[in-house]
């Protein structure tokens, strides 16, 4: 704390955030009541534990430390080196990796940071790579583009060639795969996914990158937590370079990771392309603060309890899929083997835009998404479900079946204010969302589910926040 000698321009230093800053401080205060009162079904985000949150915000965020343990730019380093050290150490752990046969940078600011950096190690600009297309459940950074535009870096700096789900299963079409390949000669596949509610083949894709002299990555950015449980196929067994996020199924804080094969004919030039990639190729120092979150969230995966959680997940997933389906709605693939499930609304006339701004209004929080045939991103046919952060409030199978009936209660709703607004115009279903007019019952529909979402949202717990002295802050939103 200051002292009578603190100079008056530091003692800003010593002050609480709200006192300091009460707006920022109210607009925390407002995202933890949403969270609390809410039901969080992103499949890309999880709720992260107290002691994670505790390492994000340490101290460890005045350090700078470009380059690499014993190899730092800058002195000072020696508590960063050995936190960085500790965290290779868990993140191989967790993933029950020989460290004679894998490496792991932990440095990545993102998963799509990652991802770059490991392009950026693995091929030259312009080499061809292979990703599954963004509409089939692909991601931005395996080389999406559309016919009038190169969307994100992966293709704007690399010749990227999508390939494909069977239009009949809607799995993954390894023969197409394996007949591209032979024609595109990629100097690299990439398998993972965003939106593909199951688990992958990849011994057969081994296979076709070795045939065609590939290297294989596997992004598994949503499905890590659940592999180092042992609950999905393992990609570490085939793949060349993995990359994933830390804050899906891991349930960390925002970050990245890169491990790579240090087995390899070319061990030691891989392993230096690709922390040379990370740092100084795409980024800067890194976040030492989110690293020892890092470590701290990877501690958690490797206790024998972490696979009774990976196991609820994945069986709150089918348990939300099945109960879907009972309602007579179409589920891609029909079904799910990891943590999310994808809801095709097509059949019924309506768009994930429409049901995602209902479902706000209400607390549910998704996020509208392609599904296969869809021709526009912006206005998709599906919604995409996750079940990751309702585990990480305590909710079994019983209780997402609870969720399952807000979901389809969100949906019937709207129908009918698609109905009462007239046009397909997404402005004219939000007003009468929104406003009450006479005659018209969409509105007070939505304020009655709304109320009893968050009436079962609020008997959760909330990791990191203790919940019994949570108050109501000012300035809400009012739907």
């Amino acid at each position: 704390m200051a002292t009578a000698n603190t100079p008056e321009f530091n003692q800003v230093l010593y002050k609480p955030l709200a006192e300091i800053d009460p707006e920022v401080k109210n607009i925390i205060d407002k995202e933890t009541w949403r969270q609390f009162t809410g039901l969080e079904l992103i499949a890309s985000e999880n709720l992260t534990s107290q002691a994670a949150m505790e390492a994000n915000g340490s101290i460890l965020t005045n350090k700078y430390s470009e380059g690499l343990p014993g190899a730092r730019y800058y002195g000072g380093n020696e508590y960063i080196d050995e936190l960085e050290v500790l965290c290779r150490k868990r993140a191989l752990q967790a993933f029950n990796l020989d460290p004679a046969k894998w490496g792991v940078n932990v440095q990545p600011y993102s998963g799509s940071t990652a991802n770059f950096a490991a392009l950026t190690a693995l091929i030259q600009p312009q080499d061809r790579l292979m990703g599954l297309g963004l509409p089939d459940g692909g991601h931005l950074t395996h080389g999406y583009y559309t016919a009038k535009k190169k969307m994100t870096a992966s293709s704007i700096y690399f010749q990227s060639f999508p390939y494909g789900i069977s239009p009949d299963s809607n799995l993954i079409d390894y023969d197409g795969l394996a007949s591209q390949a032979k024609i595109f000669k990629p100097k690299l596949i990439i398998c993972g996914a965003s939106a593909y509610p199951r688990d992958w083949d990849y011994a057969r894709l081994k296979q076709i990158a070795e045939k065609e002299g590939a290297y294989l990555m596997a992004d598994i950015a949503h499905t890590s937590g659940l592999i180092a449980a042992g609950e999905l196929n393992n990609a570490f067994d085939y793949c060349d370079v993995v990359t994933t996020t830390t804050h899906k199924t891991l349930r960390g804080p925002r970050a990245g990771l890169i491990f790579f094969r240090t087995d390899l004919e070319n061990a030691k030039d891989l392993e230096k392309r690709v922390n040379e990639a990370v740092f100084p190729a795409c980024q800067g120092g890194p976040h030492n603060n989110t690293i020892a979150a890092i470590a701290t969230a990877l501690l958690q995966v490797s206790q024998p309890s972490w696979r009774a959680y990976a196991k609820q997940v994945i069986a709150n997933a089918k348990a939300l899929g099945e109960a879907l389906v009972a309602k007579g709605y179409k589920l891609q693939t029909n079904g799910t083997d990891n943590h999310l499930v994808l809801w095709d609304l097509r059949p019924i006339g309506l768009t994930g835009s429409k049901v995602e701004k209902v479902c706000d209004l209400m607390g549910i929080t998704i996020n509208k998404n392609a599904v296969s045939g869809d021709s526009s991103a912006q206005v998709p046919g599906g919604i995409r479900l996750g079940t990751s952060a309702l585990t990480s409030r305590n909710m079994k199978e019983d209780d997402i079946r609870v969720v399952a009936e807000f979901l389809h209660r969100a949906v019937q709703l709207s129908l009918l204010l698609q109905k009462e607004a007239g046009t397909k115009l997404l402005k004219d279903f939000v007003r009468v969302a929104t406003t009450p007019e006479e005659g018209k019952e969409g509105y007070s529909k939505v304020k009655e589910l709304r109320d009893e979402v968050r009436a079962f949202a609020s008997k959760w717990p909330l990791p990191g926040v203790d919940v019994s002295t949570l108050k109501q802050p000012e300035g809400l939103v009012a739907h």
